[in-house]
């Protein structure tokens, strides 16, 4: 009887096929790649394929330091690995070790190993770039004097400033003879003595692209004295000279934005600084003649005249409040000195007169308190309230009178 196998003996037995076979161990396909997945787990899930077939691949995370370009449909590429089978599926796939850009792989290469060599002579460094000049009077373009690339610098920067001088070398920018064109426009630009340079040019392939990798172009924007915004490709790619440059632009278009200040905005802003001062010189104005007039009240106050009127006016206040008090002062005395006299006329033997009482005084004036001070037949002078009576005493008698 025929032997019957399990679904999992059947995948084991091909997994172990596949191992035994040393070519599918270590080899190396090369295809488009489509349905590229890049999953949470940081594994990379694709599909390689040709005019003829497809096949399953896999680049676990733990493979991916060796990948320096981020996988994407439609590239061509060669990838290094091994071929198995994933037994719980019955499947087999390629697990991809190392991929790499065909036909610019080699390229690609030669451009990481060229970027960390000057990257590690500090040509990439940000103490060594430049300012871009804001406001430029000229403005050198190294690139092809044909294509889109000098045609939109050139439009751009007229539109954003038409007083800014542009000077263009027309230079070789792909193949053999664009390293010593490209040089030579730049050294060009330092004899004229530009504020800013434009290097770039249009979008392409990375060989199309290749001069603007090249050391010896490094070299040459890194050694200019003028500010160089490097403007090479489309956005998506970037060359030695983006590195190296004092200022990458996405596009030429871009770059000629970010060499040329817009000189309406620039009106626009002195407008507004012209009414911000005005305004402010108002307000100054406003302030000091406001102080000025502080001052003049102050000084006025503080004159010698003021000062003389004010004095002036203290004295009369003073000569007022004198006068006042002194008056104050008769009205109490006054009032003082009428009770004094009713005091005295209480005490006063003319009023005692006048009331019907009378004293009496011996030949020698002597008034008479007590009979003893007299004798009979003695002469005395009886006063009363309208004269004086001249008397002689006939008779004493002594009384009593009470208090």
């Amino acid at each position: 009887m025929q032997n019957v196998y399990t679904v999992a003996q059947v995948n084991s037995y091909i997994k172990n096929m596949f191992t035994q076979d040393f070519m599918l161990q270590s080899i190396r396909v090369k295809g488009e790649v489509s349905n590229c997945k890049y999953h949470s787990s940081g594994h990379i899930y694709f599909t390689l394929k040709d005019v003829k077939g497809t096949i399953s691949c896999v680049m676990f995370s733990s493979s991916r330091s060796g990948l320096t370009f981020r996988l994407s449909e439609g590239q061509q590429v060669v990838v290094s690995g091994s071929v198995d089978v994933y037994e719980r599926d019955g499947k087999y796939q390629l697990y991809a070790r190392q991929i790499q850009l065909d036909g610019a792989g080699a390229l690609y290469e030669r451009y990481e190993q060229l970027k960390r060599e000057l990257e590690e002579r500090g040509m990439f460094a940000s103490e060594y770039k430049q300012p871009i000049p804001k406001y430029i009077k000229t403005l050198g373009v190294v690139t092809a004097a044909t294509g889109a690339a000098v045609r939109d610098i050139i439009n751009i920067a007229t539109r954003r400033n038409p007083y800014v001088q542009i000077i263009l070398y027309p230079a070789i920018v792909q193949g053999e003879d664009a390293v010593p064109s490209i040089i030579n426009g730049i050294h060009a630009m330092e004899h004229f003595h530009v504020d800013t340079i434009i290097v770039g040019r249009g979008g392409g392939s990375i060989e199309d692209l290749w001069a603007f990798n090249e050391e010896a172009v490094a070299q040459a924007i890194f050694d200019c004295p003028i500010p160089i915004i490097s403007a090479v490709g489309h956005e998506t790619d970037t060359t030695i000279a983006d590195y190296v440059a004092d200022l990458r632009a996405p596009t030429p278009s871009a770059a000629a934005e970010l060499a040329v200040y817009d000189i309406e905005q620039l009106q626009n802003k002195l407008s507004e600084y012209n009414y911000t001062m005005q305004h402010m010189c108002k307000r100054v104005i406003q302030r000091c003649r406001k102080e000025a007039e502080q001052y003049g009240v102050r000084m006025r106050y503080l004159s010698p005249l003021n000062t003389i009127r004010m004095k002036r006016t203290q004295a009369l206040s003073l000569e007022e409040h004198l006068q006042n008090a002194v008056e104050k002062q008769l009205q109490s005395k006054k009032h003082q000195l009428a009770l004094y006299i009713e005091q005295m006329k209480g005490l006063s033997p003319l009023d005692k007169l006048s009331q019907g009482y009378s004293y009496v005084s011996d030949a020698f004036g002597r008034t008479l308190s007590t009979i003893e001070q007299v004798e009979l037949g003695d002469a005395v002078t009886i006063y009363i309230k309208d004269g004086q009576l001249d008397a002689q005493i006939t008779k004493k008698r002594k009384e009593s009178w009470e208090n």
